[in-house]
């Protein structure tokens, strides 16, 4: 069952090659999602040469294992926003990611995107209030949102906030026609070309099959930033997985869903090769606390049948997201003593438009161009006590599962990256990190960072 529903209905695979000579360029982009996908596409169209490296295969990570939900409705945000950044930074993330929904329409073809509204719900009177609020911050900014009662679904609801024509993407199929229009634009994307060292006083990075790539700016799009120590970036994201259902359905709906109460479910259908697919997802968790984590698929798979009336299953995935502490992502120079690196994550469950948004500002900065949300989206942004907490908590975290992992999970691998006791997930088939969310296959290969060195499972 636990397999992408957009990795199986993909457009027949692109085969991009291994690495397997030395080469120079302007730009690498160490990640091949929707993220470092568009850094390379809007990098090559500016002439720079451009080399993308992939571990596994593109869009086969956090992008394929997504929601596909391409919008600037990211739950309930603005009014959080307004208080931590002010009404004109909340304004520009809503822009920025407003920008990104249009440039998804402008390129996509067939049904690698459908119009559709995105709403929020709420089913008591503290999740209306939540709405309430958050439509006042809609009208401080601009945001065209309708408060209202009004949703497809099977559920009481008490109140509904609507924006009208966002989009929903089949993100693989999108992906690969934007990764298409990246080689077109002269950028070159290797796959199965793994990082392994990196030495970026030299500006160099060796492969695991040991070529060398010279650059002169470096771009880190790996979701979990594999150099983010540098700046503590890697002290200041907190790591969360849900889980989605999809099944075979008789009802497209118009909307997007999102509840605003307990427990979180989002909802929507995808229209795939004149195929309805119902999608629910929900059951969050911090990544890599939990060992029998079929109990999510299970739930979500009970509420399918019990609410939406719908049977059999057909795929259930899970999705791991980092988030910062304030909300928005890390998008720019990941330091000013090392100004030509730079880092791309923390988009917390909002990566499809806030990778297009990012890539923006990266591409922007690396040609030199004015964007009006770098310094929003910086990485070496400072703050006070949400960061501290953050990086307290985390902290805390790691040496708590470090020392207790290696007292209670003796026989559970260790993590290459600092050294924690990994969990087995029987439901994904995975290794598990819950110290910094490193992921490992059955076979001890890595999933997903910042780990970049298999487990030792002798």
């Amino acid at each position: 069952m636990n397999n992408s529903l957009w990795l199986q209905t993909a457009y027949p695979r692109e085969t991009y090659p291994a690495l397997d000579k030395d080469i120079e360029c302007d730009v690498c982009i160490i990640g091949g999602g929707l993220s470092g996908i568009a850094n390379a596409y809007f990098l090559a169209k500016e002439g720079k040469n451009v080399v993308l490296l992939e571990k596994d295969e593109i869009l086969s990570g956090a992008t394929g294992n997504s929601t596909g939900k391409l919008t600037v409705q990211h739950d309930i945000v603005y009014a959080d926003l307004i208080k931590q950044f002010g009404r004109d930074n909340a304004r520009i993330y809503y822009e920025v990611n407003r920008d990104a929904v249009s440039f998804g329409k402008s390129f996509s073809e067939g049904d690698e995107l459908r119009n559709a509204d995105s709403v929020l719900f709420s089913q008591s009177k503290y999740g209306t209030e939540l709405l309430q609020d958050e439509k006042r911050a809609y009208d401080d900014i601009g945001i065209a949102g309708e408060l209202g009662r009004n949703s497809e679904l099977p559920l009481r609801t008490e109140a509904t906030l609507m924006i009208q024509n966002e989009a929903q993407i089949h993100p693989v199929r999108l992906g690969q026609h934007l990764a298409k229009l990246a080689v077109k634009a002269g950028a070159r994307i290797f796959e199965k070309s793994d990082v392994r060292l990196m030495d970026l006083k030299k500006r160099l990075l060796y492969t695991n099959s040991q070529n060398e790539i010279q650059f002169n700016e470096l771009l880190l799009c790996t979701h979990y930033p594999i150099e983010a120590l540098r700046g503590l970036q890697i002290m200041k994201l907190s790591v969360s997985r849900s889980y989605i259902v999809a099944a075979p359905a008789n009802m497209p709906l118009t909307g997007q869903y999102i509840s605003v109460d307990n427990p979180k479910r989002s909802v929507r259908t995808a229209f795939i090769d004149g195929k309805t697919h119902f999608l629910l997802s929900g059951e969050g968790h911090q990544a890599g606390m939990e060992k029998e984590t079929q109990v999510h698929y299970e739930t979500l798979s009970s509420e399918l049948h019990s609410i939406y009336q719908l049977d059999p299953l057909k795929c259930g995935w899970s999705a791991q997201d980092p988030s910062t502490p304030d909300l928005i992502p890390y998008a720019g120079q990941i330091s000013r003593s090392m100004p030509y690196v730079y880092l791309n994550t923390g988009f917390r469950k909002w990566g499809l438009s806030n990778s297009l948004a990012s890539a923006r500002i990266i591409s922007d900065q690396i040609v030199g161009r004015q964007n009006k949300a770098s310094s929003l989206y910086a990485p070496d942004r400072t703050g006070f006590g949400s960061f501290l907490m953050q990086a307290l908590k985390n902290t805390g975290l790691v040496l708590k599962e470090f020392t207790g992992g290696h007292i209670t999970r003796t026989h559970s691998p260790i993590c290459t990256h600092m050294g924690c006791r990994t969990r087995w997930n029987e439901a994904d088939q995975t290794w598990d990190c819950p110290c910094h969310g490193s992921r490992f296959r059955k076979d001890g290969s890595v999933l997903e960072g910042p780990a970049t060195k298999p487990l030792d499972l002798g």
